[in-house]
């Protein structure tokens, strides 16, 4: 009688869980359902024009805006990924708790972390701008977006090699490999996929940010491929800038949220298609 009560105690219990469960999953995917529902029913309308992704701003595209955008995201990422992976490698492979070194690295991660976009902002404009004296422009904001990026790459990596088995450094440094070896050729191919989504979400996250655009870069209704000289656009201040005008100009704000979504989708599958080409096993094919 007893097994008995308990058996449907525990059925009961484990019905009440998966309602529960289930429930979680349908709050959290109905607003993420409606908001690209919304996004796509009212910014589909420019997006399907062929104008948009060919012409600038001054012929009704959006061209100027999708080029700023990439090409800030782009430089940004050239610096922060390569100087994110490093910094990881050596919280982990060689930084040890009681250096002082490990843990000043370590804290300023955690504050960077933690750092509003302005702030960032706000810092490269007084060094760049107050004490060197020098123009705004698309490099400018790059900077901004390294501050950004990088805690968000250190994490994800440092997470990523933490959970790398200590047996397969041991296998490695009993065959005679060196350390930076084995963490080349083993570590981090072993951990590879999950350090490229991380820095799949570190971009996405910087490819939206309007604060350090609104502060560091001027806009321009014409295409600038040059970063270093001169104004250059970004969906991000060209949103703010047509939400600005007014009702007429939220048709164009749709389309411009619509096509930075498209961007962030194109990097998550482009980050995946790398990720499925390396690991332990394709580096040795």
């Amino acid at each position: 009688m007893e097994l008995s009560t308990m058996s449907t105690r525990r059925k009961l219990t484990d019905t009440t869980a998966r309602v529960g469960v289930t429930l979680a999953v349908v709050l959290a995917v109905l607003p993420l359902g409606w908001l690209l529902w919304t996004l796509v029913s009212r910014g589909i309308g420019p997006v399907l024009d062929p104008d948009w992704w060919l012409q600038s701003e001054r012929f009704g595209g959006a061209a100027n805006a999708i080029v700023g955008t990439l090409i800030q995201t782009a430089i940004a990422a050239l610096v922060a990924v390569p100087l994110g992976v490093l910094v990881a490698i050596y919280l982990v492979e060689y930084g040890s708790r009681k250096s002082v070194l490990t843990r000043v690295t370590t804290f300023m991660v955690d504050v960077l972390s933690g750092v509003p976009s302005i702030v960032a902002a706000l810092f490269v404009y007084a060094v760049w701008r107050t004490t060197l004296g020098l123009p705004r422009s698309g490099l400018v904001v790059a900077l901004a977006l390294v501050l950004l990026m990088v805690p968000l790459v250190v994490r994800a990596t440092e997470e990523m090699l933490k959970i790398v088995s200590q047996d397969l450094r041991e296998a490695s440094y009993a065959l005679g490999v060196p350390k930076w070896k084995t963490i080349l050729r083993v570590v981090l191919p072993t951990a590879m996929s999950g350090i490229i989504t991380g820095v799949m979400l570190a971009v996405a996250r910087v490819m939206g940010e309007s604060a350090p655009v609104l502060i560091l870069v001027g806009a321009t209704r014409a295409m600038n491929v040059n970063p270093f000289d001169g104004n250059q656009q970004s969906l991000p201040l060209m949103m703010l800038q047509e939400y600005n005008k007014g009702p007429g100009g939220y048709e164009t704000v749709w389309g411009a949220a619509l096509t930075l979504v498209i961007a962030v989708a194109i990097v998550y599958l482009i980050a995946r298609l790398i990720s499925q080409f390396t690991g332990p096993m394709r580096q040795g094919r």
